[in-house]
């Protein structure tokens, strides 16, 4: 049995065989407890369709198809809008960027992956059978890594590398993929809570070449167990079902791994891992469930409710059918006799479109009640037949519509005459029906969201996700680099201004490190090592996805109209109070610009302008606290200062000259003393007597 078992990278070990012939016993305990709901659903599919009875087909009222095609547009519309929003909306630029990062990942993956035909199969599913499921997978591209060696350099090196081991390899190109599940080819655990669910289960149409690619020694296993084909109950399925095998996927969480089983193999294809670590494991949302009770989750259509009464409409629809090719005109005529022109008889012939009925006893006929020439079979008491059943089946249509809720539709029509007042009231009574139903669709778009969200956060790499969203943001070791050449600068200019005191000369005036506009606007944002590593961590990942309210039905452009002039309102409103006030008392701007942000935060319209509104804040606050520069003068005092300046200069030219004066003054005074002092020294000279005397 060794070669039929499979080691879990955990250490468990798993026997194919017990596998395989547990899960085809649970498998079919789930079919069991299904039976009678997809034998109900296979009913309603053939009805919506008009394939249950070919014959009677064109004498169908279609009831089903007329109520879902109504419903299908008022539940859903239009392509459901990832929102990602910050749990706390603060200014943290990590989780700014992530959240902007995965919502950009969010929408091209919708796109990709062609979410709004999804959601239109699942909406069907979900209004025909009341059920319906999308399952998630993550997918990438591998290729050789190039370690930049030449074989010729580097003979001993091939390509299983060093030890021997797998060829490495480089991530190309990943994705989340998005996969439509047929309502009869998806399975769970009985349970009667959702949370209850221990194992799901998927049935996948595989052909010979995605079977081999996907089990390379599996065909061996379907040859020896003769498993694996699906001819089909009818023609339509045995052609779709050619050529195919079917596997079941299964996820089961309480044994933490995932199986592949062929149908009908009492062996196992494959058991591992799960290739995804999920919050809630399965690789699938709650489904889409329409009606349910609390006591299991096997769904009940709608078409439940009202399936006596459309029973009654095909039954009266026929009658009115029948009745209907009774009104011809039936003509009598006696025959053989002579008493009926031929041109008259000629022009009611059958082919057009009336029946003439000869009598032989045309005495004994007209003895009885006839004219003596024509009779016509009177045809009002069918007319009146005819009447009144199309008022009966009117009032079943009238009770169909109650059941179902549209005849609150219906009622939400309006006239051009009504006010708008009363076109308002009948909009919301018109909807409240079936608002149930749009939150229940909605509800399941975010949950794909959400799944789709957490593969990309836990898988995408960092190129995928920049590359992906449009948005270059630097790696750690980026920034760390642009660092090092500012303290690089900062280190010459210190050297530059040492040098220049050791020569005795003034030192250069020093400038802070000037970067290119690009490297500044990199260095102020977060790094792709710190967005990732929020994205990573599950516990504090800071933000939370979900879709915009009203994005899976029609807009009405009245209501975003509405929000949008409040929020211009608000905004223009707060503005012209906090001018006032910022003139006053500057000090308060930066707590004027946080309410203002505080409140633009909770309106949806002021999103976009959030990451604007923060930058001018941040201005405008910086501004407010910064030193204010004196004020311009005014011309008066620019003449004022322009002639103290005048007179400053004059009185300080007449404080040089008086300064001038005095210095040429005292310098004179020093002159004539030391004349003075000259003379008087040679007269005393002169009147000493000679010493050689």
């Amino acid at each position: 049995m060794d070669d039929e078992a499979t080691t879990l990278p955990g250490g468990d070990r798993y026997d194919l065989a017990k596998v395989g012939a547990h899960w085809q016993q649970e498998l079919e305990r789930g079919q069991r407890y299904f039976k009678s709901w997809i034998d109900r659903c296979t009913k309603i599919e053939k009805i919506y369709l008009q394939q249950a009875d070919q014959q009677t087909a064109k004498r169908r009222f279609p009831m089903l198809w007329a109520n879902i095609s109504v419903l299908q547009p008022a539940v859903y519309a239009r392509v459901p809008q990832p929102v990602v929003e910050r749990r706390f909306k603060d200014s943290q630029p990590v989780a700014r960027m992530a959240s902007e990062l995965v919502e950009r990942n969010l929408a091209f993956t919708a796109d990709d992956a062609d979410l709004d035909s999804l959601m239109r199969a699942v909406r069907d599913d979900f209004l025909l059978c009341a059920r319906g499921t999308v399952w998630l997978r993550y997918e990438a591209d591998f290729e050789p890594l190039d370690i930049g060696v030449e074989p010729s350099n580097a003979p001993a090196l091939d390509m299983q590398g060093d030890d021997g081991g797998p060829t490495p390899e480089q991530i190309t190109d990943e994705r989340v993929c998005m996969d439509y599940v047929h309502w009869s080819d998806f399975l769970h655990s009985p349970a009667r809570r959702w949370k209850d669910v221990t194992w799901v289960a998927r049935r996948v149409p595989m052909t010979d070449e995605e079977f081999d690619k996907r089990f390379p020694e599996g065909r061996a296993s379907l040859a020896a167990n003769g498993a694996g084909s699906n001819h089909g109950t009818n023609q339509t399925e045995r052609a779709q079902n050619e050529g195919k095998t079917y596997v079941w996927e299964i996820w089961c969480k309480t044994e933490n791994y995932t199986a592949w089983i062929a149908e009908g193999s009492p062996v196992a294809l494959e058991v591992s891992e799960p290739p995804l670590k999920l919050t809630r494991f399965f690789p699938c949302p709650r489904p889409a469930f329409g009606t349910l009770s609390t006591g299991s989750l096997i769904p009940v259509p709608d078409y439940v409710y009202y399936q006596g009464q459309c029973d009654e409409i095909d039954v009266l629809t026929k009658r009115i059918n029948k009745l209907t090719d009774q009104l011809r005109l039936k003509v009598f005529y006696p025959s053989g006799d002579g008493s009926v022109s031929p041109a008259i008889e000629k022009a009611m012939r059958p082919e057009n479109d009336t029946v003439m009925v000869p009598i032989p006893e045309w005495a004994a006929f007209t003895d009885k009640g006839g004219s003596n020439a024509i009779v016509t079979l009177p045809i009002d008491q069918v007319q009146k037949v005819i009447v009144a059943c199309i008022e009966v089946r009117k009032q079943l249509v009238e009770d169909v519509y109650q059941i179902t809720g549209i005849s609150d539709i219906v009622r939400g029509d309006t006239q051009a005459s009504e006010t708008a007042t009363a076109q308002r009231i009948k909009s919301q009574w018109g909807s409240i029906r079936i608002r149930d139903r749009q939150a229940e669709l909605a509800r399941f778009a975010r949950d794909i969201v959400n799944l789709a969200g957490e593969i990309i956060c836990d898988q995408f790499q960092p190129e995928t996700l920049m590359l992906v969203s449009g948005i270059q943001l630097p790696t750690a070791a980026q920034k760390q680099q642009i660092q090092m050449q500012m303290q690089q600068q900062q280190m010459a200019q210190q050297q530059a201004a040492m040098r220049a005191q050791q020569m005795g000369q003034p030192a250069p005036p020093t400038q802070p490190p000037q970067l290119p506009p690009e490297m500044q606007k990199m260095m102020e944002q977060p790094t792709i090592d710190e967005v990732v590593q929020l994205l990573r961590n599950d516990s504090v990942r800071g933000f939370r996805i979900d879709i915009e309210t009203d994005s899976t039905i029609e807009p009405d452009e009245d209501a975003e109209k509405q929000r949008r002039m409040e929020f211009v309102q608000m905004v223009g409103g707060f503005m012209q109070q906090a001018g006032a006030i910022a003139q006053q008392t500057p000090m308060l701007v930066p707590v004027m610009v946080e309410t203002l942000l505080f409140a633009a935060r909770g309106f949806r319209a002021g999103r976009q302008l959030e990451n604007t509104l923060e930058q001018v804040g941040a201005q405008l606050s910086q501004s407010a606290t910064a030193p204010k520069p004196p004020p311009e003068p005014t011309p008066e005092q620019m003449i004022n200062l322009k002639t103290a300046q005048v007179k400053a200069g004059a009185e300080e030219k007449k404080a040089q000259l008086s300064v001038a004066q005095a210095q040429i003054e005292h310098q004179t005074t020093v002159e004539q003393a030391r004349s003075a002092m000259a003379a008087q020294a040679l007269q005393q000279f002169q009147q000493q007597p000679p010493a050689y005397q």
